[in-house]
C-alpha cells in the first residue's frame, strides 16, 4: 500500500504522539471530530496503527520504519518499562519541568497552571493542562492520585527523563 504525501506526514504524527487518542489527532490534523479522526486512520493508515488493551492508538513496526520520525517514547528495557525519553508538545515540555517529582505530593492541574504562568510566562487554558497531564499519564511519566480532586506527579526523576519538543 503506497501512501499520500498527507497519509505519510499523518502516520509521522501517530508514531510521534503513540500511544494517543483519537481527540490528540483530531487537534494535530485540524479535524472537526474523533469520528473524522477514526475514518481517516480506517481508510488511510489501517494497516500500519493498532488499538492496545486500552484502546491507545499505537503504530505498527512496519509504520515505525516507513517514516523518518522517533517514537514518541524510549524506554531503558531494564527499567521495567520506565520511559527514560519522551517526545511530546511545548507545554507538555514545561509541565514536566515544573510538575512534582515522585517523592514529592502530586498536585491539581490549578496547580500546575499556576506554576506554568509563573516559571515559563505562558497562560494555556486549564483544559489544555489536564489534557496534557492526562497524555503524559498515558506516556507513564505522570501518574494520578485520585484525592478530592486528581492530582498528579513525575513518576520518574526529572533528572533520569529526556524530554524533547516536538514542536
Amino acid at each position: 500500500m503506497t501512501l499520500s504525501e498527507e497519509a505519510t506526514e499523518r502516520l509521522a504524527d501517530v508514531v510521534e504522539l503513540q500511544p494517543t487518542k483519537n481527540s490528540e489527532l483530531q487537534e494535530r490534523w485540524d479535524m472537526e471530530s474523533g469520528s473524522e479522526v477514526h475514518q481517516y486512520l480506517e481508510n488511510e493508515l489501517g494497516d500500519y496503527y493498532f488499538r492496545d488493551d486500552n484502546s491507545l492508538i499505537r503504530a505498527t513496526a512496519e509504520a515505525n520504519d516507513l517514516v523518518d520520525v522517533e517514537p514518541g517514547i524510549e524506554s531503558d528495557p531494564d527499567d521495567e518499562g520506565v520511559p527514560s525519553r519522551i517526545r511530546v508538545p511545548e507545554l507538555q515540555t514545561q509541565i514536566v519541568a515544573v510538575l512534582a517529582g515522585p517523592e514529592e505530593e502530586s498536585e491539581s492541574v490549578v496547580s500546575v497552571l499556576h506554576k506554568l504562568r509563573e516559571e515559563f510566562d505562558v497562560d494555556p487554558e486549564a483544559e489544555d493542562v489536564r489534557s496534557g497531564l492526562q497524555s503524559l499519564r498515558r506516556k507513564g511519566v505522570v501518574e494520578v492520585e485520585y484525592r478530592t480532586v486528581p492530582t498528579f506527579r513525575l513518576t520518574v526523576d526529572r533528572e533520569e527523563l529526556e524530554v524533547e519538543s516536538s514542536e
